[in-house]
This record gives structure tokens, C-alpha cells and sequence, in this order.
């Protein structure tokens, strides 16, 4: 074999070597595209929810103050000692994410997309307890207004 047959068939293996490289670089790219595209649709998902959760928030907080209104003093006074340390508590959390998130950010972008998911899975599994939480309070309270309900009939 001539060193010019060896030299033109290392120049042809580098130029599909290329092809191969920049097909895979395209590639990528336009995977990294639709990921950055499933991120931003993602996100944009998260404010919708977040403004619809505030509505809902609004709208419970209204109910609340209506069951408020017509409670007597002292269940006022205990809602008010529980909202405060429910709301310290939620601050507290908050507070808590943001260090952790802040900390995490430092970390190599696999390594926060999985700490991400991670807090993310901890959070819905909290959301779930608190769930839980919610749905025994409210068979309680149909239960003790049924009760009440009762005694009113029958006194």
C-alpha cells in the first residue's frame, strides 16, 4: 500500500468521522430543543396551576371566614392560635426549600434535575399527608354537624 492510498484513506475516514460528529451534534441539539421546550411548556403548566390554586385559595379563604362569622368567640379564638401556627409552619417550610434549592442549584445539572424530582416527589407525598389530613377533618365536621343537627331535632 502507497502512503498517498493510506493518507487519502485516513482523509476519507476523518470526513466521514465528521459527517457522523456533526450528524450526532444535530441530533442532540434538536433533543436538547425539545427538551428545553418540554421545560418551558412544563413551567408554564406550574403558573397556571399556581394561579389556579390561588383562586382556590381566595375561595376557601372566603368560605372559611364564612363558617368564622358564624362560630362563637372561642372557635374563633382557637382558628386564630392553629391559623397562625399552620401559617408559621408553611413559612417555615418555604423558607427550608428555598436553603435546600439554593444549595442544590451548585450541583452538576443531572445532579439538581434528580435532586429536583426528588424534592418534587417529597412534596406531593406531603401534599398527599396533608390531603389525608383534610379529608378526616371533614367527615369529622359532617359528623359533628349531623350531631348537631340531631340535637336541635330532638331538643
Amino acid at each position: 500500500m502507497k502512503l498517498s492510498d493510506l493518507l487519502s484513506g485516513l482523509a476519507e475516514n476523518a470526513r466521514g468521522f465528521e459527517t457522523r460528529v456533526k450528524k450526532w451534534q444535530e441530533e442532540m441539539e434538536a433533543k436538547g430543543d425539545g427538551l428545553m421546550a418540554s421545560a418551558r411548556r412544563w413551567q408554564e403548566n406550574a403558573k397556571t396551576r399556581q394561579e389556579n390554586a390561588k383562586t382556590r385559595q381566595e375561595d376557601l379563604n372566603k368560605q372559611i371566614q364564612g363558617y368564622l362569622d358564624d362560630a362563637s368567640e372561642n372557635v374563633r379564638s382557637q382558628w386564630g392560635q392553629m391559623q397562625e401556627g399552620w401559617d408559621e409552619q408553611v413559612a417555615k417550610t418555604r423558607a427550608k426549600a428555598e436553603e435546600l434549592r439554593a444549595k442544590a442549584e451548585s450541583m452538576q445539572a443531572e445532579d439538581y434535575a434528580d435532586w429536583s424530582e426528588a424534592y418534587a416527589a417529597t412534596m406531593v407525598s406531603y401534599a398527599q399527608q396533608m390531603q389525608d389530613e383534610a379529608s378526616t377533618a371533614v367527615a369529622a365536621a359532617a359528623e359533628a354537624r349531623a350531631k348537631a343537627e340531631a340535637l336541635k331535632k330532638s331538643g
